[in-house]
């Protein structure tokens, strides 16, 4: 994913801290897709942080001043630790050592960004970097409950390798990966309010205990829309059919397998929605008996009974008080007139096409959105940023509604 496509940080003011960690050269990357996507962009940085990457380098890709002392007589007043942040819409730390943890936890400001995040008035989220043993440590894990209770967003870490050469939790977020959960804190939030539930990913309906019929959806795109619909203030519930993505910060999820599964759950959380988005790819059929043993190939060829599944955009778009649905189609051919045939069918406001076989499997897309209005063409791109521009469609819908 190349989140410096996207346009999320258009027009905000963000500070990113960085400690004296090994992952500090990812505070680089991540530094350039702020600066891509439109946010104006200033840098602190620690003593020790300056010992694995220079103030130099963070000053040519934020194009502003970095600043790395207390006493910089070059603020007004001398008073860095509160100019510095009081214009800001967040503060990210990355990476956040053990060490800068356990200082915000306490309240401890003996250097400049310890200081400004203290007297910050604007969001701060952190992005942990460090040993497997220092994470897991319980001095670690007491901070880190002390700053989610204060209010403070805590980004990762995952599990990977590690500088020292051992392996486990206390890996950094790569810079995407945080560049879109500043996205959710900073961005504009136009679904403030709203309750948003989403499908995603494959159903899968057995044949026996290791056969059954499914297709090659990967969930990405649904996962994308569900993360877009959280970055814009949404509270989102995410119905997954097998996939082994992670889902995005701050969304709920439920897992399900079968169609009938993800029918049952998205009936029961659509009655207090106010948006509903059908991106799963619904196996339509399923097997009317399938067999609890693996089907032995000495038998011959099974005679498979198949049974229609039930259509779940349908059955949400006709209940006496429906959310606002939003449908895909992923068609093989004749995309428009297929598309435009399910959107009214199915008596939508809104239908989301593209073409499977560009689409499946795939880290890009292109969509058309069909509406009263018309077609919307989206140019191929990557997911999150279609993603991010449907969510933008569908409140622009809602807003219009309103008005």
């Amino acid at each position: 994913m190349d989140a410096a496509a996207t346009a999320g940080l258009t027009g905000r003011r963000v500070l990113l801290g960085i400690t004296g960690g090994v992952a500090a050269y990812k505070a680089a990357e991540l530094a350039r897709l702020v600066v891509r996507s439109g946010a104006d962009l200033r840098v602190v940085m620690t003593d020790s942080a300056c010992r694995f990457i220079t103030p130099v380098t963070l000053q040519a890709l934020s194009g502003n001043t970095v600043y790395t002392d207390m006493w910089d007589p070059a603020v007004p007043n001398n008073m860095a630790h509160i100019e510095l942040s009081r214009d800001r819409d967040v503060i990210v730390v990355a990476p956040a050592t053990a060490d800068f943890i356990s200082k915000l936890a306490h309240g401890l400001a003996d250097d400049l960004l310890s200081a400004l995040c203290l007297a910050r008035e604007c969001a701060l989220a952190i992005a942990p970097a460090m040993n497997r043993q220092m994470w897991d440590h319980p001095a670690t894990q007491r901070n880190a409950a002390t700053l989610r209770a204060d209010g403070v967003t805590i980004l990762g870490p995952v599990a990977g390798d590690q500088a020292c050469g051992e392996t486990g939790m206390g890996r950094m977020l790569e810079p995407g990966e945080i560049f879109a959960a500043l996205v959710a804190l900073a961005g504009p939030k136009r679904l403030a309010g709203k309750t948003v539930v989403v499908t995603a990913g494959p159903t899968f309906e057995p044949i026996d205990a290791v056969r059954g019929i499914t297709n090659l959806s990967s969930g990405k795109m649904g996962f994308a829309v569900a993360q877009a619909a959280a970055e814009a203030g949404a509270k989102v519930t995410l119905v997954a059919g097998p996939t082994m993505l992670p889902a995005p910060p701050g969304v709920a999820r439920r897992d399900v397998v079968t169609a009938r599964e993800m029918h049952d759950a998205v009936l029961a959380l659509v009655p207090a929605a106010d948006v509903f988005i059908a991106v799963a790819a619904v196996s339509d059929y399923r097997v009317v008996a399938p067999k609890s043993i693996k089907l032995k190939k000495e038998a011959g060829p099974p005679k498979i009974e198949l049974a229609e599944n039930p259509d779940i955009l349908a059955a949400v778009a006709a209940l006496p008080s429906p959310p606002f649905c939003v449908g895909f189609a992923a068609e093989t051919e004749n995309l428009r007139e297929n598309a435009q045939a399910k959107r009214k069918k199915k008596r939508i406001p809104l239908l989301a096409a593209n073409l499977a076989q560009e689409a499946f499997g795939r880290e890009d897309n292109a969509l058309v959105l069909f509406d009263d209005a018309g077609e919307h063409p989206l140019d191929r791109a990557p997911k999150i940023d279609l993603a991010r521009r449907l969510i933008s469609h569908i409140a622009g819908m809602l807003e219009q509604r309103g008005s």
